[in-house]
Protein backbone atom coordinates (compact mmCIF):
# COMPACT_ATOMS: atom_id res chain seq x y z
CA UNK A 1 0.00 0.00 0.00
CA UNK A 2 1.34 3.29 -0.59
CA UNK A 3 1.45 5.95 1.85
CA UNK A 4 0.61 8.57 -0.30
CA UNK A 5 -2.56 9.82 -2.12
CA UNK A 6 -1.20 8.66 -5.52
CA UNK A 7 -2.91 6.14 -7.48
CA UNK A 8 -1.35 2.94 -8.37
CA UNK A 9 -1.37 3.86 -12.57
CA UNK A 10 0.22 6.78 -11.47
CA UNK A 11 2.90 6.58 -9.54
CA UNK A 12 4.79 4.36 -11.83
CA UNK A 13 4.71 6.82 -14.54
CA UNK A 14 5.47 9.20 -12.10
CA UNK A 15 8.81 7.07 -10.31
CA UNK A 16 9.82 5.94 -13.73
CA UNK A 17 10.14 9.48 -15.28
CA UNK A 18 12.14 10.84 -12.15
CA UNK A 19 14.39 8.45 -12.52
CA UNK A 20 15.57 8.48 -15.95
CA UNK A 21 15.94 12.09 -15.51
CA UNK A 22 18.23 11.32 -12.37
CA UNK A 23 19.77 8.00 -13.98
CA UNK A 24 19.19 7.22 -17.76
CA UNK A 25 19.65 10.87 -18.80
CA UNK A 26 23.55 11.17 -17.41
CA UNK A 27 23.96 7.43 -18.52
CA UNK A 28 22.82 8.28 -22.18
CA UNK A 29 24.84 12.03 -22.19
CA UNK A 30 28.32 10.19 -21.93
CA UNK A 31 27.51 8.18 -25.21
CA UNK A 32 26.00 11.21 -26.96
CA UNK A 33 29.35 13.11 -26.23
CA UNK A 34 31.48 10.05 -27.47
CA UNK A 35 29.31 9.92 -30.95
CA UNK A 36 27.88 13.42 -31.14
CA UNK A 37 30.93 15.83 -32.25
CA UNK A 38 30.11 19.14 -33.65
CA UNK A 39 26.48 18.85 -34.05
CA UNK A 40 27.05 15.63 -36.16
CA UNK A 41 27.23 12.06 -35.76
CA UNK A 42 30.78 10.87 -35.62
CA UNK A 43 32.98 7.83 -34.57
CA UNK A 44 36.27 8.73 -35.55
CA UNK A 45 36.81 11.06 -32.21
CA UNK A 46 36.05 7.72 -30.08
CA UNK A 47 38.18 6.03 -32.26
CA UNK A 48 40.48 7.75 -32.22
CA UNK A 49 40.81 8.60 -28.55
CA UNK A 50 40.62 4.72 -27.82
CA UNK A 51 43.67 4.07 -29.98
CA UNK A 52 46.02 6.42 -28.65
CA UNK A 53 49.04 4.92 -27.20
CA UNK A 54 48.45 5.99 -23.46
CA UNK A 55 44.58 5.04 -23.43
CA UNK A 56 45.11 1.65 -25.32
CA UNK A 57 47.93 0.48 -22.82
CA UNK A 58 45.35 2.22 -19.99
CA UNK A 59 42.80 -0.27 -20.99
CA UNK A 60 45.17 -3.35 -20.85
CA UNK A 61 46.19 -2.11 -17.54
CA UNK A 62 42.88 -2.54 -16.34
CA UNK A 63 42.05 -5.49 -17.75
CA UNK A 64 45.26 -7.10 -16.47
CA UNK A 65 45.12 -5.59 -13.32
CA UNK A 66 41.02 -6.94 -12.68
CA UNK A 67 42.45 -10.57 -13.82
CA UNK A 68 45.62 -10.65 -11.45
CA UNK A 69 42.65 -9.20 -8.53
CA UNK A 70 40.56 -11.81 -9.52
CA UNK A 71 42.99 -14.55 -9.14
CA UNK A 72 44.94 -13.00 -5.98
CA UNK A 73 41.33 -12.56 -4.20
CA UNK A 74 40.54 -16.42 -5.22
CA UNK A 75 43.81 -17.63 -3.51
CA UNK A 76 43.02 -15.16 -0.29
CA UNK A 77 39.55 -16.59 0.12
CA UNK A 78 39.27 -20.08 -0.99
CA UNK A 79 41.18 -21.55 2.21
CA UNK A 80 39.59 -19.18 4.48
CA UNK A 81 36.49 -20.05 3.01
CA UNK A 82 36.45 -23.49 3.58
CA UNK A 83 37.74 -23.13 7.09
CA UNK A 84 34.87 -20.92 8.26
CA UNK A 85 31.98 -23.28 6.21
CA UNK A 86 33.22 -26.88 6.39
CA UNK A 87 35.52 -27.06 10.06
CA UNK A 88 34.93 -26.32 13.55
CA UNK A 89 36.62 -22.97 12.86
CA UNK A 90 32.80 -22.24 11.57
CA UNK A 91 32.16 -22.02 15.13
CA UNK A 92 34.61 -18.92 15.95
CA UNK A 93 31.50 -16.03 14.31
CA UNK A 94 34.32 -13.18 15.53
CA UNK A 95 35.97 -13.93 12.20
CA UNK A 96 32.80 -12.62 10.23
CA UNK A 97 33.47 -9.07 11.75
CA UNK A 98 37.40 -8.82 11.48
CA UNK A 99 37.07 -10.15 8.10
CA UNK A 100 35.01 -6.76 7.07
CA UNK A 101 37.30 -4.71 8.48
CA UNK A 102 39.38 -4.44 5.22
CA UNK A 103 36.03 -3.55 3.09
CA UNK A 104 34.75 -1.22 5.88
CA UNK A 105 38.23 0.65 5.75
CA UNK A 106 38.21 3.28 2.91
CA UNK A 107 40.92 2.08 0.10
CA UNK A 108 42.70 4.95 -0.09
CA UNK A 109 43.56 4.97 3.65
CA UNK A 110 44.52 1.69 3.47
CA UNK A 111 46.84 2.59 0.62
CA UNK A 112 48.15 5.42 2.20
CA UNK A 113 48.84 3.05 5.47
CA UNK A 114 50.75 0.84 3.11
CA UNK A 115 52.63 3.46 1.82
CA UNK A 116 53.53 5.06 5.03
CA UNK A 117 54.69 1.48 6.27
CA UNK A 118 56.75 0.28 2.82
CA UNK A 119 58.47 3.81 2.25
CA UNK A 120 61.84 4.60 2.29
CA UNK A 121 62.59 5.56 5.92
CA UNK A 122 59.28 4.14 6.81
CA UNK A 123 57.72 2.49 9.62
CA UNK A 124 59.23 -1.10 8.41
CA UNK A 125 62.68 0.45 8.12
CA UNK A 126 62.29 2.11 11.71
CA UNK A 127 61.02 -1.37 13.41
CA UNK A 128 64.14 -3.55 10.94
CA UNK A 129 66.76 -1.12 10.18
CA UNK A 130 68.12 -3.48 8.01
CA UNK A 131 65.47 -2.91 5.90
CA UNK A 132 67.12 0.19 4.55
CA UNK A 133 65.75 2.29 1.85
CA UNK A 134 62.38 0.34 2.62
CA UNK A 135 61.00 -2.33 0.50
CA UNK A 136 61.39 -1.75 -3.46
CA UNK A 137 59.43 -5.03 -4.63
CA UNK A 138 56.11 -3.41 -2.80
CA UNK A 139 56.08 -0.06 -5.84
CA UNK A 140 55.00 -2.13 -8.19
CA UNK A 141 52.55 -3.82 -9.81
CA UNK A 142 52.86 -6.51 -7.34
CA UNK A 143 52.23 -3.79 -4.75
CA UNK A 144 49.17 -2.63 -6.07
CA UNK A 145 47.12 -6.13 -6.62
CA UNK A 146 48.23 -6.89 -3.00
CA UNK A 147 46.54 -3.71 -1.64
CA UNK A 148 43.84 -4.20 -3.94
CA UNK A 149 43.13 -7.83 -3.46
CA UNK A 150 43.14 -6.62 0.40
CA UNK A 151 39.96 -4.49 0.20
CA UNK A 152 37.86 -6.59 -2.19
CA UNK A 153 38.76 -10.20 -0.79
CA UNK A 154 36.34 -10.28 1.53
CA UNK A 155 33.25 -10.42 -1.58
CA UNK A 156 34.85 -13.32 -2.76
CA UNK A 157 35.06 -14.56 0.98
CA UNK A 158 31.45 -14.12 1.99
CA UNK A 159 30.26 -15.65 -1.61
CA UNK A 160 32.03 -18.69 -1.27
CA UNK A 161 31.67 -19.42 2.35
CA UNK A 162 27.83 -18.79 1.91
CA UNK A 163 27.72 -21.48 -1.29
CA UNK A 164 30.08 -23.87 0.51
CA UNK A 165 27.57 -23.79 3.51
CA UNK A 166 24.82 -25.17 1.83
CA UNK A 167 26.51 -28.03 -0.07
CA UNK A 168 25.40 -31.13 2.16
CA UNK A 169 28.26 -32.92 3.34
CA UNK A 170 26.74 -35.78 2.44
CA UNK A 171 27.22 -35.40 -1.42
CA UNK A 172 31.45 -35.23 -0.05
CA UNK A 173 31.03 -38.28 2.14
CA UNK A 174 29.64 -40.64 -0.74
CA UNK A 175 32.59 -39.70 -2.87
CA UNK A 176 34.85 -40.38 0.24
CA UNK A 177 33.19 -43.79 0.55
CA UNK A 178 33.48 -44.78 -3.45
CA UNK A 179 37.38 -44.32 -2.70
CA UNK A 180 37.93 -40.79 -3.61
CA UNK A 181 40.45 -38.43 -1.87
CA UNK A 182 40.07 -35.24 -0.33
CA UNK A 183 41.87 -33.54 -3.59
CA UNK A 184 39.83 -35.45 -6.18
CA UNK A 185 36.47 -34.91 -4.21
CA UNK A 186 37.07 -31.23 -4.48
CA UNK A 187 38.14 -31.02 -8.11
CA UNK A 188 35.00 -33.73 -8.72
CA UNK A 189 32.32 -32.93 -6.12
CA UNK A 190 32.81 -29.76 -4.34
CA UNK A 191 34.67 -26.92 -6.56
CA UNK A 192 32.06 -27.84 -9.68
CA UNK A 193 28.99 -26.92 -7.13
CA UNK A 194 30.63 -23.82 -6.62
CA UNK A 195 30.83 -22.60 -10.52
CA UNK A 196 27.76 -20.41 -10.20
CA UNK A 197 28.61 -18.69 -6.92
CA UNK A 198 32.49 -17.98 -7.38
CA UNK A 199 31.11 -16.63 -11.12
CA UNK A 200 29.49 -13.65 -9.08
CA UNK A 201 32.19 -13.28 -6.89
CA UNK A 202 34.69 -13.05 -9.76
CA UNK A 203 32.73 -10.53 -11.58
CA UNK A 204 31.56 -8.39 -8.30
CA UNK A 205 35.45 -8.16 -7.67
CA UNK A 206 36.94 -7.58 -11.30
CA UNK A 207 34.05 -4.72 -11.31
CA UNK A 208 35.04 -3.32 -8.37
CA UNK A 209 38.62 -3.51 -9.02
CA UNK A 210 38.32 -1.58 -12.37
CA UNK A 211 35.67 0.84 -10.34
CA UNK A 212 38.03 1.62 -7.61
CA UNK A 213 39.96 5.07 -7.54
CA UNK A 214 41.87 5.85 -4.30
CA UNK A 215 44.34 2.92 -4.67
CA UNK A 216 45.28 3.35 -8.27
CA UNK A 217 45.27 7.22 -7.51
CA UNK A 218 47.61 7.12 -4.25
CA UNK A 219 49.70 3.98 -5.03
CA UNK A 220 49.40 3.23 -9.01
CA UNK A 221 50.30 6.67 -10.02
CA UNK A 222 53.36 5.83 -8.03
CA UNK A 223 54.63 3.42 -10.42
CA UNK A 224 53.66 5.22 -13.28
CA UNK A 225 50.61 2.61 -13.19
CA UNK A 226 47.43 3.95 -14.84
CA UNK A 227 43.87 2.63 -15.07
CA UNK A 228 40.51 3.33 -16.39
CA UNK A 229 39.37 5.56 -13.09
CA UNK A 230 42.71 7.66 -13.18
CA UNK A 231 42.72 8.76 -16.89
CA UNK A 232 39.20 9.59 -16.57
CA UNK A 233 39.24 11.57 -13.72
CA UNK A 234 42.15 13.20 -14.84
CA UNK A 235 40.63 13.81 -18.10
CA UNK A 236 37.70 15.47 -16.16
CA UNK A 237 39.09 17.29 -13.68
CA UNK A 238 43.21 18.51 -14.94
CA UNK A 239 43.73 20.86 -17.43
CA UNK A 240 43.52 20.43 -20.09
CA UNK A 241 40.27 19.52 -19.69
CA UNK A 242 39.04 17.03 -22.20
CA UNK A 243 35.23 16.07 -21.35
CA UNK A 244 34.78 14.25 -24.74
CA UNK A 245 37.67 12.07 -24.04
CA UNK A 246 36.44 11.47 -20.31
CA UNK A 247 33.07 10.06 -21.78
CA UNK A 248 34.40 8.04 -24.37
CA UNK A 249 36.37 6.14 -21.88
CA UNK A 250 33.48 5.92 -19.54
CA UNK A 251 31.81 4.47 -22.37
CA UNK A 252 34.14 1.71 -23.12
CA UNK A 253 33.69 0.80 -19.10
CA UNK A 254 30.28 0.82 -18.96
CA UNK A 255 30.28 -2.04 -22.23
CA UNK A 256 33.14 -3.54 -20.56
CA UNK A 257 30.88 -3.67 -17.53
CA UNK A 258 27.79 -4.24 -19.36
CA UNK A 259 29.60 -7.86 -21.47
CA UNK A 260 30.87 -8.94 -17.92
CA UNK A 261 26.96 -8.98 -16.55
CA UNK A 262 25.82 -10.68 -19.55
CA UNK A 263 28.27 -13.32 -19.12
CA UNK A 264 27.91 -14.04 -15.25
CA UNK A 265 24.11 -14.44 -16.02
CA UNK A 266 24.76 -17.10 -18.89
CA UNK A 267 27.20 -18.80 -16.51
CA UNK A 268 25.01 -18.86 -13.32
CA UNK A 269 21.89 -19.93 -15.56
CA UNK A 270 23.95 -22.96 -16.89
CA UNK A 271 25.78 -24.06 -13.83
CA UNK A 272 23.60 -23.29 -10.68
CA UNK A 273 22.58 -25.97 -8.81
CA UNK A 274 19.68 -26.72 -6.22
CA UNK A 275 21.53 -28.20 -3.23
CA UNK A 276 18.99 -27.81 -0.55
CA UNK A 277 15.09 -29.40 -1.17
CA UNK A 278 12.36 -30.43 1.39
CA UNK A 279 14.85 -33.28 2.59
CA UNK A 280 16.80 -30.61 4.66
CA UNK A 281 20.47 -30.13 4.70
CA UNK A 282 23.14 -31.80 6.99
CA UNK A 283 26.38 -30.12 7.55
CA UNK A 284 29.14 -31.41 9.48
CA UNK A 285 31.99 -30.17 10.49
CA UNK A 286 35.31 -31.27 10.11
CA UNK A 287 37.45 -31.19 13.12
CA UNK A 288 41.11 -30.83 11.79
CA UNK A 289 44.25 -32.49 13.43
CA UNK A 290 46.22 -30.53 15.31
CA UNK A 291 48.86 -30.00 12.60
CA UNK A 292 46.45 -28.50 10.51
CA UNK A 293 45.07 -26.30 13.43
CA UNK A 294 48.10 -24.22 13.58
CA UNK A 295 48.57 -23.87 9.86
CA UNK A 296 45.07 -22.39 9.75
CA UNK A 297 45.56 -20.34 12.90
CA UNK A 298 48.84 -19.27 10.90
CA UNK A 299 47.40 -18.55 7.82
CA UNK A 300 44.27 -16.84 9.44
CA UNK A 301 46.62 -14.72 11.35
CA UNK A 302 49.05 -13.89 8.46
CA UNK A 303 45.75 -12.36 6.83
CA UNK A 304 44.49 -10.30 9.47
CA UNK A 305 47.97 -8.77 9.88
CA UNK A 306 48.38 -8.02 5.87
CA UNK A 307 44.83 -6.86 5.45
CA UNK A 308 44.11 -5.56 8.78
CA UNK A 309 47.02 -4.94 11.56
CA UNK A 310 49.54 -3.19 8.66
CA UNK A 311 47.23 -0.49 7.56
CA UNK A 312 45.79 0.45 10.56
CA UNK A 313 49.14 0.61 12.55
CA UNK A 314 50.85 2.40 10.02
CA UNK A 315 47.68 5.15 9.80
CA UNK A 316 47.58 5.07 13.77
CA UNK A 317 51.37 5.54 14.42
CA UNK A 318 51.54 8.33 11.62
CA UNK A 319 48.91 10.29 13.37
CA UNK A 320 50.65 10.56 16.92
CA UNK A 321 54.14 11.24 15.67
CA UNK A 322 55.45 14.29 16.95
CA UNK A 323 58.19 14.91 14.03
CA UNK A 324 58.56 12.08 11.05
CA UNK A 325 62.29 12.33 10.81
CA UNK A 326 62.54 10.76 14.82
CA UNK A 327 60.03 8.25 13.70
CA UNK A 328 58.89 5.68 16.52
CA UNK A 329 61.32 6.56 19.29
CA UNK A 330 60.25 7.58 22.78
CA UNK A 331 58.96 10.65 23.35
CA UNK A 332 58.02 11.50 19.58
CA UNK A 333 54.40 10.54 20.38
CA UNK A 334 51.66 13.59 20.74
CA UNK A 335 48.30 14.45 20.36
CA UNK A 336 48.90 17.57 19.13
CA UNK A 337 47.56 16.54 15.50
CA UNK A 338 44.05 15.66 16.56
CA UNK A 339 44.00 18.85 18.33
CA UNK A 340 45.11 20.98 15.54
CA UNK A 341 42.02 19.63 13.61
CA UNK A 342 39.82 21.62 15.57
CA UNK A 343 42.07 24.61 16.81
CA UNK A 344 44.15 25.42 14.22
CA UNK A 345 42.63 25.19 11.16
CA UNK A 346 38.78 25.78 10.10
CA UNK A 347 39.22 23.37 7.43
CA UNK A 348 39.05 20.29 9.37
CA UNK A 349 35.99 21.33 10.47
CA UNK A 350 34.51 22.08 7.77
CA UNK A 351 35.36 19.92 5.70
CA UNK A 352 33.72 17.17 9.04
CA UNK A 353 30.99 19.25 8.74
CA UNK A 354 30.23 19.14 5.05
CA UNK A 355 30.70 14.99 4.80
CA UNK A 356 27.96 15.11 8.17
CA UNK A 357 25.61 16.99 6.13
CA UNK A 358 26.06 14.96 2.72
CA UNK A 359 25.99 11.50 4.51
CA UNK A 360 22.67 13.00 6.85
CA UNK A 361 21.22 14.50 3.75
CA UNK A 362 21.84 11.50 1.07
CA UNK A 363 20.96 8.58 3.70
CA UNK A 364 17.36 10.32 4.12
CA UNK A 365 16.69 11.22 0.90
CA UNK A 366 18.01 7.68 -0.18
CA UNK A 367 15.86 5.59 2.86
CA UNK A 368 12.64 7.82 1.43
CA UNK A 369 13.29 7.55 -2.09
CA UNK A 370 13.88 3.95 -1.54
CA UNK A 371 11.16 2.76 0.09
CA UNK A 372 8.66 4.61 -1.95
CA UNK A 373 10.13 2.64 -5.00
CA UNK A 374 9.26 -0.61 -3.13
CA UNK A 375 5.96 0.26 -1.97
CA UNK A 376 5.13 1.39 -5.43
CA UNK A 377 6.54 -2.14 -6.63
CA UNK A 378 4.81 -4.39 -4.29
CA UNK A 379 1.29 -2.50 -5.56
CA UNK A 380 1.43 -3.03 -9.00
CA UNK A 381 2.04 -5.43 -11.25
CA UNK A 382 5.22 -7.55 -11.87
CA UNK A 383 5.84 -6.61 -15.37
CA UNK A 384 4.68 -2.87 -15.24
CA UNK A 385 6.84 -2.26 -12.03
CA UNK A 386 9.97 -4.55 -14.20
CA UNK A 387 11.31 -1.30 -15.71
CA UNK A 388 11.32 1.40 -12.84
CA UNK A 389 13.27 -1.44 -10.69
CA UNK A 390 15.87 -2.03 -13.12
CA UNK A 391 16.52 1.64 -13.60
CA UNK A 392 16.57 2.48 -9.97
CA UNK A 393 18.75 -0.37 -9.54
CA UNK A 394 21.15 0.77 -12.67
CA UNK A 395 23.79 2.39 -10.18
CA UNK A 396 24.74 -0.18 -8.85
CA UNK A 397 25.72 -1.83 -11.56
CA UNK A 398 28.18 0.88 -13.16
CA UNK A 399 31.14 1.97 -11.67
CA UNK A 400 30.99 4.97 -9.62
CA UNK A 401 33.04 6.92 -11.92
CA UNK A 402 31.18 6.84 -14.83
CA UNK A 403 27.88 7.89 -12.63
CA UNK A 404 29.60 10.98 -11.45
CA UNK A 405 30.64 11.53 -15.16
CA UNK A 406 27.31 11.66 -16.49
CA UNK A 407 25.61 13.62 -13.92
CA UNK A 408 28.66 16.20 -14.43
CA UNK A 409 27.78 15.83 -17.87
CA UNK A 410 24.40 16.25 -18.00
CA UNK A 411 23.98 18.79 -15.57
CA UNK A 412 26.05 21.26 -17.21
CA UNK A 413 23.98 20.83 -19.85
CA UNK A 414 21.02 21.64 -18.52
CA UNK A 415 22.48 24.49 -16.36
CA UNK A 416 20.56 27.43 -18.09
CA UNK A 417 17.11 25.67 -16.72
CA UNK A 418 18.42 23.75 -13.72
CA UNK A 419 21.04 26.09 -12.20
CA UNK A 420 22.08 23.13 -9.81
CA UNK A 421 25.67 22.33 -10.82
CA UNK A 422 29.05 23.07 -9.36
CA UNK A 423 26.79 24.06 -6.08
CA UNK A 424 26.33 21.43 -2.87
CA UNK A 425 23.19 20.18 -3.88
CA UNK A 426 24.86 18.48 -6.97
CA UNK A 427 27.01 16.23 -4.63
CA UNK A 428 23.81 15.51 -2.69
CA UNK A 429 21.86 14.94 -5.66
CA UNK A 430 24.90 12.24 -7.19
CA UNK A 431 25.18 10.83 -3.44
CA UNK A 432 21.63 9.88 -3.87
CA UNK A 433 21.78 8.59 -7.23
CA UNK A 434 25.04 6.39 -6.26
CA UNK A 435 23.58 4.97 -3.10
CA UNK A 436 20.10 4.76 -3.74
CA UNK A 437 20.23 0.71 -5.04
CA UNK A 438 21.37 0.06 -1.17
CA UNK A 439 18.33 1.34 0.49
CA UNK A 440 16.19 -0.44 -2.68
CA UNK A 441 17.96 -4.06 -1.52
CA UNK A 442 17.73 -3.86 1.99
CA UNK A 443 13.80 -2.88 2.15
CA UNK A 444 12.92 -5.17 -0.56
CA UNK A 445 14.85 -7.83 1.85
CA UNK A 446 12.47 -6.54 4.56
CA UNK A 447 9.45 -6.75 2.27
CA UNK A 448 9.83 -9.89 0.86
CA UNK A 449 8.56 -11.77 4.08
CA UNK A 450 5.63 -9.64 4.53
CA UNK A 451 2.46 -11.56 3.33
CA UNK A 452 -0.03 -9.27 1.33
CA UNK A 453 -2.79 -10.81 3.89
CA UNK A 454 -1.74 -8.65 6.99
CA UNK A 455 -2.42 -5.10 4.07
CA UNK A 456 -5.92 -7.00 2.96
CA UNK A 457 -6.80 -7.31 6.80
CA UNK A 458 -6.41 -3.99 7.43
CA UNK A 459 -8.52 -2.94 4.29
CA UNK A 460 -11.26 -5.31 5.47
CA UNK A 461 -11.42 -4.06 8.65
CA UNK A 462 -11.52 0.02 7.11
CA UNK A 463 -8.11 1.07 7.86
CA UNK A 464 -7.18 3.71 5.40
CA UNK A 465 -3.94 3.54 3.12
CA UNK A 466 -1.77 5.62 5.71
CA UNK A 467 -3.39 4.13 7.89
CA UNK A 468 -2.07 0.40 7.23
CA UNK A 469 1.04 1.42 5.99
CA UNK A 470 1.75 3.26 9.22
CA UNK A 471 0.47 0.89 11.82
CA UNK A 472 1.27 -2.27 9.77
CA UNK A 473 3.84 -1.42 6.77
CA UNK A 474 6.29 0.50 8.39
CA UNK A 475 6.48 -1.50 11.62
CA UNK A 476 7.60 -4.70 9.78
CA UNK A 477 10.00 -2.54 7.69
CA UNK A 478 11.71 -0.46 9.16
CA UNK A 479 14.65 -2.56 10.07
CA UNK A 480 15.26 -3.19 6.17
CA UNK A 481 14.86 1.10 6.08
CA UNK A 482 17.13 1.96 9.03
CA UNK A 483 19.57 -0.79 7.33
CA UNK A 484 19.73 1.04 4.38
CA UNK A 485 19.85 4.50 5.96
CA UNK A 486 23.11 3.01 7.58
CA UNK A 487 24.91 1.57 4.87
CA UNK A 488 24.24 4.99 2.89
CA UNK A 489 25.50 6.97 5.79
CA UNK A 490 28.55 4.87 6.39
CA UNK A 491 29.32 4.51 2.61
CA UNK A 492 28.55 8.46 2.19
CA UNK A 493 31.17 9.52 4.63
CA UNK A 494 34.19 7.80 3.03
CA UNK A 495 33.21 8.80 -0.99
CA UNK A 496 36.06 10.04 -2.69
CA UNK A 497 35.10 10.11 -6.57
CA UNK A 498 32.06 12.64 -6.17
CA UNK A 499 33.54 15.06 -3.96
CA UNK A 500 36.69 15.36 -5.69
CA UNK A 501 35.54 15.59 -9.27
CA UNK A 502 32.10 17.93 -8.45
CA UNK A 503 32.68 19.80 -5.25
CA UNK A 504 32.35 23.40 -5.03
CA UNK A 505 35.32 25.39 -5.49
CA UNK A 506 36.87 25.38 -1.53
CA UNK A 507 34.40 23.16 -0.52
CA UNK A 508 35.93 19.90 1.28
CA UNK A 509 34.99 16.85 3.08
CA UNK A 510 36.98 14.19 5.06
CA UNK A 511 38.11 12.13 1.45
CA UNK A 512 39.30 15.17 0.20
CA UNK A 513 40.75 17.06 2.93
CA UNK A 514 42.96 13.42 3.43
CA UNK A 515 44.14 13.41 0.33
CA UNK A 516 44.95 17.15 0.26
CA UNK A 517 47.16 16.55 3.45
CA UNK A 518 48.31 13.68 2.33
CA UNK A 519 49.94 14.97 -0.79
CA UNK A 520 50.47 18.47 0.52
CA UNK A 521 53.45 16.57 3.21
CA UNK A 522 51.12 17.07 6.57
CA UNK A 523 50.94 13.42 6.41
CA UNK A 524 50.25 13.43 10.02
CA UNK A 525 47.30 15.71 9.95
CA UNK A 526 45.58 13.86 7.29
CA UNK A 527 46.24 10.24 9.40
CA UNK A 528 44.74 11.89 12.25
CA UNK A 529 41.70 12.61 9.92
CA UNK A 530 41.72 9.43 8.49
CA UNK A 531 41.68 7.60 12.47
CA UNK A 532 38.71 10.24 13.32
CA UNK A 533 36.75 9.11 9.74
CA UNK A 534 37.15 4.88 10.50
CA UNK A 535 36.48 5.58 14.09
CA UNK A 536 33.50 7.54 13.76
CA UNK A 537 32.08 5.02 11.12
CA UNK A 538 32.51 1.90 13.01
CA UNK A 539 30.41 3.36 15.91
CA UNK A 540 28.16 4.27 14.29
CA UNK A 541 27.87 1.19 12.79
CA UNK A 542 27.75 -0.10 16.17
CA UNK A 543 25.24 2.63 16.91
CA UNK A 544 22.95 1.95 14.60
CA UNK A 545 23.01 -1.95 14.72
CA UNK A 546 22.22 -1.87 18.41
CA UNK A 547 19.11 0.47 17.41
CA UNK A 548 18.10 -1.66 15.27
CA UNK A 549 17.99 -4.92 16.86
CA UNK A 550 15.73 -3.00 19.64
CA UNK A 551 13.34 -2.40 17.02
CA UNK A 552 10.32 -4.77 17.32
CA UNK A 553 10.36 -7.39 15.09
Amino acid sequence: MLPIHLKKNAAIPLLSAFFFFLIVCPLATIFIKTIIINDRLDFSYTAATIMESQNAAMILNSLLLGLLVVITSTLLSIPLAYLFSRTTFARYQIFDVLFLIPFMTPPYIASMGWILFMQKRGLLEQIFPSLSGGVDSFFSLTGLILVMSLHVFPFMLTILKNAMTRIPSSMEESAAVLGAGFFRRMCRVFLPLLTGNYVIGALLVFVKTLSEYGTPYTLGRRIGFEVFTTNIHRYAAVAPVSFGKAAVLASVLVSICLLLWIAQNYVTTHHSYQLISGRGCRLSLKDLSVPAKLGSWLYIGIILIIAVGIPYFSVIMTSLIKLRGFGLTAGNFTLQHYTALFTDTEDALSAMGNSLLLAVAAATICAFLGTLVVLTLRSCHRKSGRPLEAVSLLPEMLPGIVMVIGIMLFWNDIYGILPLYNTFGILIVTYVVLFLPFTIQYVTSSFTQINNSLMAAGQVFGGTPIYIFRRITFPLIAKGIAAGWMITFIISLRELVAPSLMAPPNTLVVSTYIMREFEQGSVSLGMSMAVLCVAFTVAALLFLTRYVRRLPK
